[in-house]
């Protein structure tokens, strides 16, 4: 459902949101897209804090051969999350909240497509569910990415259809 989203509120206002103890610098972004960082809130399983973090959007398995397998990984079924082998390890121990104020759909109008803006009534923070992994790059760099569950096709948006 998700492929573009925005998170235009200052860091202050998102860490006293989500009870982020940590000081947290990042810049209001108004088009998200896969593959770019993007920030997450993550629980420490240690201790009740949570933590912020910049993680790349689009899932890699620990065990996937090629990180191209992220761009096809953006968004995860909330209704088969816990089945797929891709996203069944991070489902059971590795969930985030992924902040954001608003989200994009596309109306398809002939050959065009025209962007419409979802969010709250009162324009208020709010927060995808996610899942993260980490992967290790052919160069043994760790690199940690996530993915955006969604509950229901596009079709369930009046007006959009799959």
């Amino acid at each position: 459902m998700c492929g573009r989203y925005r998170r235009s509120r200052a860091d202050k206002q998102i860490a006293e949101h989500f009870d982020i103890a940590e000081e947290i610098e990042w810049s209001p972004r108004y088009n998200i897209a896969p593959a770019q960082r993007v920030a997450v809130v993550r629980q420490n399983p240690e201790r009740p804090v949570r933590q912020f973090s910049l993680v790349r959007w689009g899932l890699i398995p620990f065990w996937a051969k090629d990180a191209n397998i992220s761009y096809k990984m953006i968004n995860a079924r909330a209704e088969t999350v816990a089945e797929k082998p891709a996203y069944r390890e991070s489902f059971k121990s590795r969930r985030c909240l992924t902040p954001a104020d608003g989200f994009y759909e596309w109306k398809k109008e002939g050959k065009t497509k025209q962007p419409f803006h979802f969010g709250m009534h009162d324009d208020s923070i709010f927060a995808f569910a996610g899942l993260w992994d980490r992967w290790k790059n052919p160069l043994g760099e760790v690199v940690e990415t996530c993915s955006i569950l969604d509950r229901f096709p596009r079709r369930y948006i009046p007006g959009f259809g799959e």
